[in-house]
Parts: structure tokens; C-alpha cells; sequence
């Protein structure tokens, strides 16, 4: 799938540079979606660098099983060079 996430970095606060199968790079600011019972603990910025990307499902998942759908970090995406 295009959309899959192939590598993902820390910015700062609750930004998370990506790059995506289809060659798109650049940074998504996940705080407005950090709500409801499963995104919350993501607000505790210790806990939110704690992402990884999964090897299978090729998306962003953090160790509360929280996960973002790759179609919507790529339409979240702000391109950056």
C-alpha cells in the first residue's frame, strides 16, 4: 500500500516526522487527536515518544495498543524538503 509508513522521528511536543511508501515525507502534529480513552495517555509526552511503527500493519502504534490508520497520517501530513 502507498500509504504504508516506512520510517517515523521525533520532532518535538506531539509532532512525528514520516515518510511514507509513495515517497511523501513530512511531519503530522497528532495533539488535537490525542482524546478518548485509548489516545489519552498519549498526552503524557514521555508516553507518546514511546511509538513505534509496527512491521506488519506499517503505521504508527504505541505499547497501549493506540494506533493511527496510515490513510489518515498521510492526509495529515504537512510536506516538508
Amino acid at each position: 500500500m502507498d500509504y504504508d509508513v516506512l520510517e517515523a522521528r521525533y520532532v518535538g511536543d506531539y509532532v512525528i516526522w514520516l515518510r511514507f511508501r509513495d515517497g511523501t515525507a513530512g511531519e503530522v502534529d497528532l495533539r488535537p487527536e490525542l482524546w478518548g480513552e485509548v489516545f489519552e495517555p498519549l498526552l503524557d509526552l514521555s508516553y507518546f515518544k514511546t511509538f513505534t511503527v509496527h512491521p506488519e500493519f506499517q503505521t504508527l502504534v504505541w505499547p497501549n495498543d493506540a494506533d493511527f490508520a496510515p490513510e489518515f497520517l498521510h492526509d495529515a501530513v504537512r510536506v516538508t524538503t
